[in-house]
């Protein structure tokens, strides 16, 4: 049983709603990234825009200056001023440049050094704060802009052009125009705005798709649940229905309908071992209780040492029974194996043979082995298997038992071969179930519980092995298989 995780009092509780909440935080993290991207590109467009233009009046300006002519004022976009050394005023100005009143005196500085015509210059410069500012529609008073500015040299222009210009012939002109970053401003507020309102209609849908989406998604799952509520350890026959549509939730409902007939073979083998337990007990409880009653009934007639040699001989059954049944309970938790050790099953089964009570049948038991055989694992839980194993070849061997232990690779092969009736091929694996007994008479007749295979097998399992029945034309052949354990010269 698991502990329940304690609920976050912010975080909802609904997948839908948990799903529907990451999805759309993801989102807007992602939106939030791409409209900042946006925005910084959007700006250094619009900023690289402004300066083109900027400087295409710049050459502008300077073609009409060569030609002579003085800019009209209203005729440029971008505030400009043309100043010129040896005269106070502007040359000429524009592009609302007109409310700091540079027809008073000019605005930017003359240049103090002539430069070569045709150079291109930017730098940033602080726009004095002259004139009326109310009419500063740019903001210019103050500010910090970027400025372009060329060079024209009154020297290499006509008398004419000169006089035309109102400047000396010797005098230097400086061309300026303002880079106004407020249309890229404006752009970028533009687009940000847009970003907003489309994000924000983003988010709101893409949580109300994906929340619709996982709610629909999981109604196969609700189904399950309520399917999975009904079924009961006494009663786990109910399947729930796999989707066709072959995504996680027909994988979920093949793993729980899986699991739930593991539960039903489960109940199904306990129901059967209980039954058959009592049954096994039933048996010799009865037995010995008839032989009692009898006796004390009878007392003057009764043969009480035959009565007590029955009544020893039905509690040993008993007590056989139930170490068995302890036994299988103990593999059935699968508790891991504590401290293995190093078991020789060559010495086990050698030692085995040669202390077999063989009573008054004329039984042989030979063990075959060329070499030791390592194993790890628990030496009386070997010891146990070999037993049963023997146990059982000596219940149906008419005359002989071989046991042989060969080393194959990483491997022991210990085979258990009796010359008994053997056992059909039909009935190879039933004989490893619990309370199976092919012949039930001499079976009970010898002491069998019928749990002598099964417990072999799961020692077998438990140690990493295998224990199966192979064909043989004369009597039955138990082949136990199991990891060999490395010898000092090998590791």
């Amino acid at each position: 049983m698991t502990a329940t995780e304690p609920r976050r009092r912010w975080w909802p509780r609904s997948v839908r709603a948990r799903t529907a909440l990451t999805v759309t935080s993801a989102t807007a993290v992602i939106l939030l990234g791409i409209g900042w991207w946006l925005h910084h590109d959007v700006y250094r467009q619009g900023t690289r825009i402004a300066e083109s233009q900027a400087e295409q009046q710049v050459w502008a300006l300077v073609d009409q200056l060569n030609g002579g002519v003085l800019p009209a004022q209203k005729s440029i976009v971008l505030p400009y001023e043309v100043v010129a050394t040896g005269r106070r005023t502007a040359v000429a100005y524009g592009g609302g440049m007109e409310a700091l009143d540079p027809g008073t005196r000019h605005v930017l500085p003359t240049p103090s050094e002539a430069r070569e015509p045709g150079v291109l210059t930017i730098f940033p410069l602080r726009i004095p704060a002259r004139g009326s500012h109310s009419r500063d529609r740019f903001g210019l008073a103050g500010g910090i802009f970027t400025v372009m500015y060329a060079d024209v040299s009154a020297d290499e222009l006509s008398r004419d052009k000169v006089a035309a210009l109102g400047v000396t012939t010797d005098a230097h002109l400086r061309v300026y125009v303002v880079v106004l970053p407020k249309t890229a401003e404006e752009i970028a507020r533009t687009t940000d705005l847009l970003l907003l309102r489309a994000g924000l209609v983003s988010l709101v849908l893409i949580a109300a798709a994906v929340y619709f989406a996982v709610r629909r998604s999981l109604r196969p799952v609700e189904a399950i649940r309520v399917l999975t509520a009904s079924v009961t350890a006494s009663d786990p026959r109910e399947r729930v229905t796999v989707p066709a549509t072959g995504h996680e939730i027909t994988a979920l409902a093949t793993t729980i309908n899986s699991t739930l007939q593991r539960l039903d073979d489960a109940a199904a083998q306990q129901r059967r071992f209980v039954a058959d337990a009592a049954h096994e007990l039933r048996s010799p409880l009865t037995t010995l209780l008839a032989s009692l009653e009898v006796a004390l009934a009878y007392p003057e007639r009764t043969d009480w040492p035959a009565a007590a040699t029955t009544a020893a001989r039905q509690t040993r059954r008993l007590q056989a029974l139930a170490e068995d049944l302890l036994l299988l309970a103990r593999l059935d938790t699968r508790t891991p194996m504590a401290d293995p050790e190093t078991v020789d099953l060559t010495a086990l089964a050698s030692r085995l043979t040669e202390q077999y009570p063989l009573g008054e049948r004329p039984l042989t038991i030979t063990c075959d082995s060329t070499a030791p055989a390592p194993a790890h694992g628990n030496p009386d839980e070997y010891e146990r298997l070999l037993r049963n194993l023997i146990d059982n070849a000596a219940r149906h061997a008419a005359h002989r038992i071989q046991i042989t232990i060969r080393n194959q690779d990483a491997w022991i092969v210990l085979t258990v071969h009796d010359d008994g009736p053997g056992v059909p091929t039909e009935e190879a694996e039933r004989i490893f179930e619990r309370f199976v007994r092919l012949d039930d008479a001499r079976s009970r007749d010898h002491g069998g519980t019928g749990l002598g295979l099964a417990i072999a097998r799961d020692l077998a399992h438990r140690h990493r092995g295998t224990l199966t029945l192979t064909p043989r034309t004369l009597g039955a052949c138990f082949q136990l298989r199991l990891p060999r354990a490395p010898t000092p010269a090998e590791k």
